[in-house]
């Protein structure tokens, strides 16, 4: 029997500054119908407590999903990292005695639906910290499973260190990393150019999850 998974709310970074779509927000982009971001909601809300956004700007422009929108608590814009510093501070100032967090690319429309699943499986049995997802033989370090314990060694690097490789810092913890197969598809396929996207509806009729 699979153990009872704790309290995890899921945060959703949508922080980034899509430079390579010319700007503007890649989790709004849609495909076969539904924005990125709806799609994203849509694969964590039954896996998740409940979801909150990370996004820098004015916040509503998400305000037709109503999701809590928590800016960057670190200035500038200090990349992933800080979006994930900036969810595990508005836990613990709003979800206290919460222990896991989860995060996720909200440019990713075809999550697994057992993401947080395996991941609390994983961290478990390696009694980690941090659990992190991967596919075709690369981690996906943003997509991953944190300690709310975390967030002060992470805003030291951050602030004191001036360190945003997000896969140097988890490798400081030895983090648990559990696998998906890509076929029909890559779940964590994400949408940074014009071509993704066109390639995501393509992939969208393969989509069973």
């Amino acid at each position: 029997m699979m153990p009872e998974r704790p309290t995890t709310p899921g945060l959703l970074l949508a922080g980034g500054l899509a430079s390579r779509m010319g700007g503007g927000d890649k989790p709004m982009k849609t495909i076969a119908g539904q924005t990125i971001l709806a799609r994203a909601v849509a694969r964590l809300h039954s896996q998740c407590d409940e979801l909150i956004l990370n996004a820098n700007g004015d916040p509503h422009r998400f305000a037709a999903y109503g999701l809590p929108v928590v800016a960057d608590t670190v200035a500038g814009f200090a990349g992933p990292l800080a979006g994930i510093l900036a969810g595990l501070d508005w836990i613990a100032a709003n979800r206290p005695g919460v222990d896991w967090m989860l995060s996720a690319a909200a440019d990713c429309p075809f999550l697994p639906r057992d993401l947080v699943a395996r991941l609390h499986q994983a961290r478990r049995e390696k009694d980690a910290r941090i659990a992190i997802a991967a596919s075709g033989g690369q981690t996906h370090p943003v997509i991953g499973l944190w300690s709310v314990s975390l967030r002060d060694d992470l805003r030291h690097a951050l602030v004191v260190e001036d360190f945003h490789a997000v896969g140097r810092w988890t490798a400081r913890y030895d983090p648990a990393v559990v696998a998906w197969p890509t076929t029909p598809l890559d779940p964590f396929f994400n949408a940074n150019t014009f071509d993704d996207i066109t390639e995501a509806e393509r992939l969208a009729a393969l989509d069973n999850g």
